[in-house]
């Protein structure tokens, strides 16, 4: 039933007023925090965690206002994947910083893009590939029906997507070797043993995925960070340099630095972060177990 069910609501969704749509994901959000759901306990641990500088009230409300917006992403994203491409060029607002994009493209050595998951990720793949095409990673959902839908809508002009594999991997070496642009969530938390080292994020040790360094060290690419904030009747898209250690040959100074460049984002707004993500897990036997409040990821 999940099969057919679920693409239908995505569609639904899709096609809603993007102030109702917005309206009606905040009331979830709303809802989930006061009925103190899975989600808001893991929101309320990774503040706790990441945010100590604030007092208690200050992170009950920026977690509240935290699911309230990650409650708008769901319509959001199912506007981006089923309307047409010049739905959302109307909505892109305003730009901040794309004068890094047109330098670093212009080298020629390809161009990665980190796209925290902060605002909606969604609407960056498209932003990006009006400038070069794009390849992006791209993690199926279990559901096939629901993956056909999403793969469709993120695979439209100028985008190609890569598996998250050895073959993926690959695609993304080639479109930087051909001076285009990759995209890559940076804050996910990698599988152990799968290409990862343990690194500050918020001052918090954080399992942090080694590809973004090895992407720059195979390639000599260039590396920003892109996001879509969620303004009034659509987004700001702003463009930041990454911090420049993420260069650097050794790997545990480069995750450093992408996590540093992460956080740049993040503080510039920080309630449109998804907290309510276990980033803190999978850490090794040494480090503190978080999120015991919860069922085990």
């Amino acid at each position: 039933m999940k099969n057919w069910f679920v693409p239908i609501v995505i569609r639904l969704l899709g096609w809603l007023p993007l102030s109702f749509g917005r309206a009606l994901g905040a009331l979830v959000g709303l809802m989930l925090w006061h009925a103190n759901s899975r989600p808001a306990k893991i929101t309320r641990e990774n503040l706790h965690l990441c945010w100590p500088e604030l007092s208690d009230q200050q992170r009950e409300e920026m977690g509240r206002r935290s699911l309230m917006e990650t409650g708008k992403t769901a319509p959001e994203a199912a506007a981006v994947w089923c309307r047409p491409a010049s739905w959302l060029e109307r909505r892109m607002l305003s730009v901040e910083g794309d004068e890094l994009i047109h330098r670093h493209l212009a080298e020629g050595r390809g161009l990665l893009v980190l796209a925290p998951h902060l605002g909606n990720w969604e609407v960056v793949a498209p932003f990006l590939a009006d400038y070069a095409p794009l390849t992006a990673l791209y993690q199926p959902p279990s559901l096939p029906a629901l993956d056909s839908l999403v793969l469709k809508g993120r695979s439209k002009a100028n985008i190609d997507m890569a598996p998250t594999n050895r073959k993926g991997v690959a695609q993304l070496l080639k479109a930087l070797k051909r001076g285009e642009i990759v995209g890559i969530l940076p804050d996910q938390v990698p599988e152990v043993g799968n290409g990862a080292e343990v690194a500050p994020f918020f001052g918090q040790p954080a399992l942090t995925m080694t590809l973004v360094h090895s992407l720059i060290q195979r390639t000599g690419c260039a590396v920003v960070s892109v996001y879509a904030e969620r303004v009034p009747g659509g987004f700001k898209m702003v463009v930041l340099p990454a911090d420049e250690e993420i260069y650097s040959e050794q790997p545990q100074a480069s995750v450093a630095a992408l996590n540093r460049s992460v956080e740049a984002c993040v503080r510039r707004a920080p309630e449109q972060y998804q907290w309510e993500y276990k980033r803190l897990r999978r850490l090794p036997p040494e480090y503190p177990v978080h999120y015991r409040s919860t069922r085990k990821s």
